[in-house]
């Protein structure tokens, strides 16, 4: 969806063009817009959009489009919110050993802090698993987790509670600081991440 498309759709879905989730919408049925672009907000209010769906999307919302849909916009996030919000949470969850998951939520102002509207805890072992691998299996999980609950989270009808304690949060420039140890880039094991073999090598 270019931002100057006059053409309206009930959903507009932030993220890549071939998410397994876009094409799972439109087999339900569902009316979806898409783009990887940064909105304009004067181009989205003449949308006519009911829903906002971001996975995967790269640019954060301004206040002006979150306004556009009250209890209407979540995002959905491979982490076990409050932990890792922000870039690569896959890669902190391991090289700080914090809890493993994901979670739909929903958006505001903040980084990946808005009220939790459902999330699943994932236990991976550490002896087969790679970066990539973990990373694969988040994102199955994820997107399953979705599909069992989309009619609630649309309707309204689902849970929600705002996110408890300080969690933790992270930038893309904070990896950079440990990039020596992905020495095979995304198929690094994810044992090499841990802090106990770190602190022994």
């Amino acid at each position: 969806m270019d931002n100057d498309t006059t053409a309206s759709a009930p959903i507009l879905f932030l993220g890549p063009e071939d998410s397994p989730l876009l094409s799972w919408l439109r087999e339900q049925g569902e009316e979806v817009a898409q783009t990887e672009d940064k909105l304009i907000p004067e181009n989205i209010a003449a949308q006519g959009f009911d829903f906002l769906i971001s996975y995967g999307y790269r640019h954060i919302l301004s206040k002006d489009i979150l306004e556009m849909f009250p209890n209407r916009a979540i995002n959905l996030h491979i982490s076990y919110l409050p932990w890792n919000r922000g870039a690569d949470p896959n890669f902190w969850s391991f090289f700080d050993n914090t809890p493993k998951g994901v979670t739909i939520h929903y958006l505001d102002e903040g980084l990946d802090t808005g009220d939790i509207i459902v999330q699943q805890a994932m236990v991976f072992d550490t002896h087969t698993e790679t970066l990539a691998s973990s990373y694969t299996k988040l994102h199955h999980t994820l997107q399953s987790l979705f599909k069992q609950h989309w009619q609630q989270i649309k309707s309204g009808d689902c849970a929600r509670s705002a996110q408890q304690g300080r969690g933790s949060s992270h930038t893309l420039k904070d990896r950079e600081a440990h990039a020596h140890l992905l020495k095979h880039g995304w198929d690094t094991p994810v044992s090499q991440l841990e802090p106990s073999l770190r602190a022994s090598t």
